[in-house]
């Protein structure tokens, strides 16, 4: 038995050569195809250089197993949903690390329909399975062919707007030399055929295993002056910038300011409720207050999840949710099989300031004062469950509610925090609101900081 330690709370995912190789990928893919006994497996890969050895060995090991393999070639993880429920495959597999360092890499894995697998059943399940070896080559040599469905797929995604809404709006976009340039020109082309009055200016667009301007993972303070300087140096009315697989997008004003994801949140909600009154709305539990409030003014019912695509996506099947979004800027679409996109938001952005006639920077400012943030914030934790259970002796007799939905929450009533530890890297991640009080929550965060620090270990 070989202990797998590359599946994590959410996929799979490690270190090369430590984690994760080519033998465990075989492994994998036997193991779902004993488990699982799909007939037709799609597989996609990122643009880093170690994702195509690994695709295929999970080819491999699904075809010398029965299975039947859909080869999409390189496209970001959400082409992979797509693909799966376009294809009516039974299952699909992103080979990717997303915005994780050079040495890393992993998987994401979709069943029939695009469902995410059930972490703590499905997907123990295949890991077991795999931690174990020795599989039976099947009588049957599954069969591998070449899909292309991107065409399709970006019709999907211009399907989420009506072109003729859109003024003339210049923007930039920055695919950070991941996967996302190839699918970004499929998405232009099928706008400009819609007659769509968009210019765009292209930045770092082209794949890159090398990653020359760093690893895209615009999230990070650092990586965010280069998308900045060319939002102002070009005139965009707003920049965007997507992570490796581009799953995740941001978004920059046009004077180059970062957009909390947060924010996008609420405005995307009010987009999805602008189309579909009455809707439900899923959000993680980090930063909600904002995100309630914009719900509830426009008719909508926010229901809040735990934080994971994979409890985002199932709580959204369960309520039937119109849109579902995360301050980690995943953002879910019940239209897109219930899956994270991030190509759909800057899209639905672009149609909002199209239709109000207001700047991106506008729009969030009078939202980002009603309810400002911190910002998550992230600290090395030892113990990460000892660090809670302190807070929560610390501050909990001054809250006025307290919830371990997802970590830890208190409220009270004019701030609130949320400190949950990492379900992808050994971090504790804290975010802190307040109702119209960035003092309050600037001095929070100066004691809250020293408080983490003191049983950091």
């Amino acid at each position: 038995m070989r202990p797998l330690t590359c599946f994590k709370a959410y996929d799979i995912r490690g270190k090369l050569g430590e984690d994760l190789d080519e033998s465990i990928a075989y492994d994998i893919a036997a193991a779902i195809a004993e488990i699982r006994q799909p007939k037709e497996v799609v597989l996609g890969r990122d643009s880093r250089e170690s994702s195509q050895a690994l695709l295929e060995a999970l080819a491999r090991g699904f075809i010398e197993h029965g299975v039947d393999v859909l080869d999409i070639g390189m496209c970001g993880t959400e082409e992979v949903y797509f693909a799966t429920s376009h294809l009516e495959a039974d299952l699909g597999i992103e080979v990717t690390a997303s915005h994780n360092p050079i040495e890393y890499n992993g998987m994401k894995i979709v069943a029939k329909g695009s469902r995410p697998l059930d972490p703590l059943t499905e997907m123990e399940a295949i890991k077991a399975r795999a931690e174990i070896g020795g599989f039976t080559k099947a009588p049957r040599r599954g069969k591998r062919r070449s899909e292309n469905p991107r065409a399709a797929y970006a019709a999907k995604v211009v399907s989420f707007i009506t072109p003729a809404k859109l003024r003339p709006l210049k923007i930039l976009v920055n695919a950070g030399n991941g996967t996302a340039g190839p699918s970004f020109d499929a998405i232009e082309a099928a706008l400009k055929a819609a007659g769509a009055p968009l210019e765009f200016v292209k930045l770092d667009h082209a794949p890159d295993p090398s990653f020359p301007n760093g690893i895209p993972n615009p999230i990070l303070p650092k990586n965010q002056p280069r998308t900045a300087e060319a939002v102002r140096q070009h005139g965009a009315d707003f920049g965007v910038a997507w992570d490796g697989d581009f799953d995740r997008c941001f978004f920059f004003d046009a004077q180059g300011a970062f957009i909390d994801g947060y924010y996008i949140v609420g405005l995307l909600a009010q987009q999805a409720l602008a189309h579909q009154p009455g809707a439900a709305i899923v959000h993680d539990p980090r930063l909600i207050w904002d995100t309630q409030e914009v719900v509830a003014q426009a008719g909508g019912e926010a229901i809040q999840s735990r934080v994971g695509h994979s409890f985002i996506k199932a709580l959204m099947r369960k309520t039937n949710a119109a849109y579902g979004g995360e301050v980690s800027a995943h953002h879910y679409f019940r239209d897109f099989m219930y899956c994270d996109s991030g190509m759909i938001p800057w899209l639905l952005i672009a149609e909002l300031i199209s239709t109000s006639g207001t700047g991106l920077g506008e729009l969030v400012s009078k939202r980002a004062a009603r309810f400002p943030t911190t910002g998550e914030q992230n600290f090395v934790i030892k113990d990460p469950a000892a660090a809670l259970a302190h807070i929560e002796r610390e501050l909990g007799p001054e809250a006025i509610e307290i919830s371990h939905a997802d970590g830890l929450s208190l409220d009270f009533g004019n701030w609130r925090m949320s400190v949950r530890p990492s379900g992808t890297e050994p971090l504790v991640r804290l975010n802190i609101e307040s109702r119209g009080d960035q003092g309050l929550i600037n001095a929070k965060l100066t004691s809250l900081t020293a408080l983490l620090k003191s049983v950091a270990g």
